[in-house]
């Protein structure tokens, strides 16, 4: 005898799935699951447009062979007439004037280096930035400000400069900011750094925070180049290693950075270092610093470096973050033109390396917005907005994206009189992914509308 089927089954498979809604946004069921269901996404969009494929926009010229020289190139011959508006938006914080940065004039005589070192301190904590999103930034910031006594945690920091969990990354100005307006501290951006200068800040009491490049496994599951923060407390001659504290190595605290692999990654972000400590300090941090403590001599100084690497003998790819570094000097010391230039071979190359998520560092445009600036300033804007959309989609999370890419695409519509199209860039930067982002509300503040 057959049994007759229940309609009101029909009304109980809805009601069972509304109740496993409800139970997989209770926080504690949220937090072990939200990770697992955006990953399986990240892994299929991944296998769908592996943005490992896509090419650079900005470039169709051949790259410059390369030509080895004994003798450094000079550089600094460009010059550029495109002075950046007053609203123009910096990655440079603007320091209060009552705390001005000194300016180094001399080259420092120093004493002569230990061989080893580790900065210990009783108020220094480890944070690791596992079970969050992309939470190396707050996780190295909260390590740096708690080894001048701050108290709070990784969470305080989080709150202030990635209020969007899914932020793909905290630039180092607002790292700076966070440290000089929320912890009382001191801080600045430098670039151009080497092993001798971190071993000096580290001997005189001065721990630092480096941006690298690195090769992690993802969130999609691949081993990939990703950008990434580390805590510098030490170093050791004898065994040729950095101490970093690294927040995404498990077990991080004091982790051995072998001195040749860590300056091959430093290279990738220009060799940028974060330094924070007490404001009655600074002038100990510019005597160290000495001509570098200027920020254009800096700029300078970075650029003369990253143009003698570009015609050493590097790999395509070294070579391809050589002249990318060149690029972002240049366009701080406002040679928009010959920073343009500089992209355009660094993207040249980056379009001739092999397909390969392993080699090609498409993720650079979330970390670095200097081809942004150039292109801008240098009335491609067409190429902005290609560069941009390019970066977006190379983003496998579909509710994640680069708000600065996103801003600078609506800067290029507007000058080319796409107002509603910039508006909703300015807008989709501000809601969801960044709250707050002040370049953004500026623009449409300007624009007489709401966010």
């Amino acid at each position: 005898m057959n049994k007759r089927f229940n309609p009101a089954l029909l009304l109980v498979i809805p009601v069972i799935c509304l109740l496993c809604v409800g139970v997989y946004f209770l926080p504690p069921v949220h937090d072990r699951l939200a990770w697992r269901i955006d990953d399986l996404r990240a892994q299929i969009r991944n296998v769908l447009n592996p943005p490992e494929k896509m090419d650079f926009p900005g470039s169709d010229v051949t790259p410059v062979a390369q030509v080895f020289s004994p003798t450094p190139r000079s550089t600094l011959t460009s010059t550029s007439t495109n002075v950046p508006p007053e609203r123009l938006y910096s990655p440079t914080p603007t320091r209060p004037e009552d705390t001005p940065i000194p300016t180094g004039t001399a080259t420092p005589t120093f004493t002569p280096l230990p061989a080893s070192l580790n900065l210990k301190s009783d108020t220094f904590r480890y944070y690791d930035q596992h079970n969050l999103y992309n939470y190396c930034a707050p996780a190295n910031l909260a390590m740096a400000v708690s080894f001048w006594g701050w108290k709070g945690d990784r969470l305080d920091v989080g709150k202030v400069v990635k209020p969007y969990q899914k932020d793909l990354n905290v630039m180092p100005y607002e790292m700076v900011d966070f440290a000089v307006e929320n912890a009382g501290l001191g801080g600045l951006v430098r670039v151009g750094g080497d092993a001798e200068l971190l071993k000096r800040l580290l001997t005189a009491g001065f721990p630092m925070i480096v941006e690298k490049g690195v090769h992690f496994r993802d969130l999609a599951g691949q081993v990939t180049w990703m950008g990434h923060y580390a805590f510098v407390t030490g170093y050791d001659d004898g065994l040729g290693v950095f101490i970093t504290q690294d927040s995404y190595i498990t077990p991080g605290t004091d982790f051995p950075a072998p001195y040749a692999t860590f300056m091959q990654e430093w290279r990738s972000f220009n060799y940028t270092y974060i330094l924070i400590y007490p404001k009655d300090r600074e002038n100990e941090v510019v005597a160290i610093l000495g001509p570098q403590a200027d920020e254009t001599a800096n700029y300078q100084y970075a650029a003369q470096l990253a143009s003698n690497e570009i015609y050493s003998e590097l790999p395509d790819i070294e070579r391809f973050f050589a002249w990318f570094n060149y690029g972002t000097n240049l366009v701080k010391l406002q040679d928009y033109a010959g920073a343009a230039t500089a992209y355009d071979q660094a993207f040249a190359i980056y379009n001739l390396l092999p397909e390969d998520k392993s080699v090609r560092p498409y993720r650079v445009l979330w970390y670095q917005t200097g081809p942004y600036f150039a292109y801008y300033y240098t009335a491609r804007y067409q190429t902005v907005i290609d560069l941009a959309t390019t970066a977006i989609k190379s983003v496998y999370f579909d509710d994640t994206s680069p708000e600065e890419s996103l801003y600078w695409r609506g800067m290029a519509k507007l000058a080319l009189g796409d107002t509603e199209g910039a508006i909703d860039d300015f807008r989709e930067s501000i809601d969801p992914y960044h709250p707050g982002f002040a370049p953004s509300l500026d623009q449409l503040r300007l624009l007489g509308v709401e966010p």
